[in-house]
């Protein structure tokens, strides 16, 4: 690690505003909270600013000691370089001391150098352009892979000299109205089975077969717990619920077609027993409420960064293919679930 990354807290211990960059999407947002909890014990006086993908920013609603949220527009489409033009003049307008910067993509880099910030603490990516070097005061070289991002990213402060806990923390706090509103939506209820069947892509679902089955089994398990299935408010998604539901001999308990806000779905995950689900945000969402999982997922090497970790995570395999992954089936996931 260079001293230089090193020095980075030595240096910039005394700033007064600070911005953490960081325009990656849901899953990436909810790996960047417990370097924000760091990073705000670390500067418990400082003004606090993050900013992140426009439709991913809401989850940071409910991390403490944050002073502004600020978006990028990505999805479907990020901008062109151009029209970051404004977004630099508001940037520089605020004033930074220092940014931090854990992503280090191209677009994040080249904002963090136009913020015009002092101390610039920025995370080498695996294969930097030309111009990254610079873009930043303070590089650390910290490996990528091998382990969860979120692990990575607290890894990134320690390298800068910063002090950090001797864990990571997903340090977040639901608001009183939100955990009101699911009170109405769920009748108070806890300790259900959650499952969200959906992700983005086709290739990393289960195929509807699988997905009846181990729905179906789930929802007849009159022992068991309660079931609660949802989706993302899109066409999408919603076209895929409303399919399984034809296949299924029982409807489950409750059913959220889209219409959970984020931080609804954060909530109803944190009175969860355990939550089913492939790799999409809501998993994300899970780990970041400490609430067990069963996951399926594709077998490919950069999986661990992704996984939750742990003895409460179960995660079953299965091969990428335009049907939805293949090789596992839903007596694989049960049994990872009772077992």
């Amino acid at each position: 690690m260079s001293e230089q990354g090193r020095s980075f807290y030595e240096q910039a211990g005394s700033a007064k505003r600070i911005l953490v960059l960081d325009l990656g999407f849901l899953g990436d947002t909810v790996h960047l909270i417990p370097a924000l909890h760091e990073i705000r014990r670390a500067w418990p006086t400082a003004e606090l600013d993050v900013m992140a993908e426009e439709k991913a920013k809401q989850i940071l609603e409910i991390v403490p000691g944050l002073n502004a949220i600020l978006g990028y527009p990505r999805f479907p489409k990020g901008p062109k370089w151009y029209e970051d033009f404004g977004r630099v003049k508001n940037l520089r307008a605020r004033r930074y001391d220092a940014v931090i910067n854990l992503n280090g993509s191209d677009r994040s880099s080249i904002l963090t150098r136009a913020s015009g910030a002092k101390w610039r603490l920025g995370r080498v990516p695996p294969k930097p352009a030309a111009f990254w070097k610079h873009c930043f005061t303070h590089p650390v070289d910290v490996p990528h892979g091998g382990r969860p991002v979120f692990q990575q990213r607290w890894e990134c402060l320690q390298a800068a000299g910063i002090p950090v806990g001797e864990e990571a923390i997903f340090a977040v706090k639901i608001p009183a109205a939100i955990e009101s509103a699911v009170d109405v939506k769920l009748d108070g209820e806890r300790g259900f089975i959650h499952i969200s069947p959906c992700t983005t892509q086709d290739q990393k679902e289960l195929p509807m077969k699988e997905l009846a089955k181990l729905v179906s089994a789930l929802v007849a398990d009159k022992t068991g717990p309660k079931v609660v299935l949802s989706c993302a408010p899109n066409e999408r998604e919603r076209g895929k619920v409303a399919e399984l539901i034809t296949h299924l001999p029982q409807k489950p308990w409750r059913v959220f077609a889209g219409d959970l806000s984020l931080l609804e779905l954060a909530a109803v995950m944190g009175r969860a027993q355990r939550h089913f689900g492939g790799d999409s945000g809501a998993l994300h969402l899970a780990l970041m409420m400490n609430t067990p999982t069963v996951s399926w997922f594709r077998d490919y090497s950069g999986k661990i960064e992704w996984l939750p970790p742990g003895t409460a995570h179960r995660t079953v395999l299965g091969q990428e293919s335009p049907e939805g992954l293949q090789g596992l089936t839903a007596e694989q996931l049960l049994v990872a679930y009772h077992g």
